[in-house]
């Protein structure tokens, strides 16, 4: 067993696609929950939505790839409009249930038998719709830097990612640090008091929901971008959980603190497999221990003692803050 081998997969994985896909989800759950004090549980409805209109757009009707993806960003404003009138008046746990299930409507529904000509059912679209996204790519050939290897279409995709990080990470900065910003931490801390100032609490849940969804949308689109396909198991809720594990690892209602948590989180999660994988292959886990099928599972036990943990001793991440945990359900 190559530990080298292993801690370098581990930094590819660390920086690579899946990480930028969760990071990006993860900065709109921030807005959602980290500074307004939504409890979004249905942030892969938002990627899904995106999703699912860039790719139809190019793989079932045949227009323009840009215009699919413009639309799905829409369609998240949309989406949260929907889940918004009906709930954002209410205790947060209603947001909580309702976004939940949407998530899970859309999913069902975009997978059915009926919408398989437009959606393509379970097996999602998997037609070549990101070649107009792809010839854009000025990268021509694997990119090797020492010991860590990535493809061509990774590093693009990589490229692309990470510079939506950066430019979504600038615009929550700048949100949250101007009154608009402000009025949201209020919100969080007790929104009675920000409406007794003459605050109209209902509009300002409302655009961050709207801002949180369509960066969580970014995250479903770069999603589809990097797999070539859409495919409605790729937006369950374990994607909607992972990306508040990395909000929560990184810290929340700290700009940064997704980046960090998406980075740790799915570099220990690809690593630990990876480790346990090889250490039955090669016979240093046992047999009768662990089989080289059930390897790869042990990562989410690790992990998930590594998040019990964290929440014990620093519940407000590593780079949070604990004065920023305050969870008003009212």
């Amino acid at each position: 067993m190559d530990i080298g081998t292993i801690l370098t997969f581990t930094v590819e994985q660390a920086f690579g696609p899946y990480a930028i896909i969760y990071c990006l989800a993860a900065i709109g759950l921030n807005v959602h929950f980290g500074y307004t004090g939504l409890l979004n549980f249905g942030q892969a409805a938002f990627m899904a939505v995106a999703a699912y209109a860039m790719a139809s757009f190019v793989a079932t009707w045949g227009l323009s790839l840009w215009l699919g993806i413009a639309t799905g960003l829409l369609l998240t404003v949309v989406l949260a409009l929907i889940l918004g009138v009906p709930t954002l008046r209410l205790r947060a746990d209603y947001l909580a249930i309702v976004t939940i299930a949407a998530a899970e409507i859309i999913r069902q529904t975009v997978g059915s038998v009926t919408l398989k000509p437009t959606f393509g059912g379970q097996d999602g679209l998997q037609s070549n719709f990101v070649r107009s996204f792809r010839e854009l790519s000025f990268i021509h050939g694997d990119i090797d830097l020492g010991p860590f290897h990535w493809s061509a279409n990774d590093a693009w995709i990589m490229f692309v990612g990470w510079s939506l990080v950066a430019i979504s990470c600038l615009i929550v900065w700048a949100l949250m640090r101007g009154p608009w910003g402000r009025v949201l931490k209020a919100i969080r801390e007790d929104e009675d008091a920000v409406r007794s100032l003459g605050k109209n609490v209902y509009g300002y849940k409302m655009q961050s929901l709207m801002i949180g969804g369509v960066l969580g949308g970014l995250g479903g689109i770069m999603y589809g971008l990097y797999k070539n396909a859409v495919i409605p198991t790729d937006y369950a809720t374990d994607t909607t959980f992972f990306a508040f594990t990395v909000l929560l690892v990184g810290g929340s209602a700290r700009v940064f603190g997704p980046v960090l948590g998406a980075v740790l989180f799915w570099g220990l999660l690809s690593g630990l497999g990876k480790f346990f994988t090889e250490a039955a292959r090669h016979g240093v886990m046992p047999e009768w221990l662990m089989s080289e099928e059930q390897a790869s599972l042990v990562r989410f036990v690790i992990l998930g003692l590594a998040l019990m943990l964290l929440m014990i001793y620093r519940p407000q991440g590593i780079l949070g803050d604990r004065k920023e945990l305050a969870i008003d359900g009212r």
